[in-house]
């Protein structure tokens, strides 16, 4: 059996980012776990004026219709609140987790080992089985508080891609520039299924 991918997604601006991953993610067949935040759903409906279902079947299908894949991957999506979930378990093998967008509130919670929700002890478990954990914080300016917070994670193992997008690929589209940053992300992770126009030299 195939290991899931986790797929955190928490209450920071810019939840087209999570859409991306998902969209690609199942497009090339992966099994993927997602936990949303309690800030997700709040987020989401500012920006995109949708409510986000809490019940996981409903919030599997609302993932599906964002992303534009009804059918392929595996999809499995748990409450914010489920701390008896599968992933909450270092038990539970997964190939590692991405935190996509991730908010300076969960980075902290991250950085002192705190866990107050699904997705903040699924992360923990990641760092505590020596699992992959990649952060990407979607924030400008940086304070010096939240880059501490970054240097404990990046201490403790994680990898942190923040959503800085590039311009050598030379992107057409707001798709473009997501990408890039969800193809960066899944680097980390040795997952390769964006087609992103790579650096290729002079």
């Amino acid at each position: 059996m195939t290991k899931p991918l986790i797929v955190g997604i928490s209450g920071a601006s810019g939840l087209i980012y999570a859409v991306r991953t998902l969209k690609y993610l199942l497009e090339a067949d992966y099994a993927i776990d997602v936990v949303a935040s309690k800030a997700s759903y709040m987020v989401w409906q500012a920006e995109s004026n949708i409510r986000m279902p809490p019940e996981p079947d409903l919030q599997e299908q609302f993932w599906r219709e964002q992303a534009g894949v009804p059918h392929k991957g595996k999809l499995c999506c748990h409450r914010w609140g489920d701390v008896g979930a599968t992933i909450a378990s270092g038990s539970f093998r997964t190939l590692g987790m991405l935190v996509i967008p991730c908010s300076m509130s969960t980075i902290a919670k991250l950085a002192v080992g705190m866990s107050s929700d699904l997705l903040e002890r699924a992360a923990d478990v990641q760092l505590k089985e020596g699992r992959p954990l990649v952060v990407v914080p979607r924030e400008t300016p940086f304070s010096l508080i939240h880059l501490r917070n970054l240097t404990t994670l990046a201490e403790a193992g994680a990898r942190i891609v923040p959503a800085i997008p590039a311009w050598y690929h030379n992107p057409k589209t707001v798709e473009d520039l997501v990408d890039f940053v969800v193809a960066r992300a899944l680097d980390q992770l040795n997952i390769d299924c964006i087609p992103i126009n790579r650096w290729k030299g002079h």
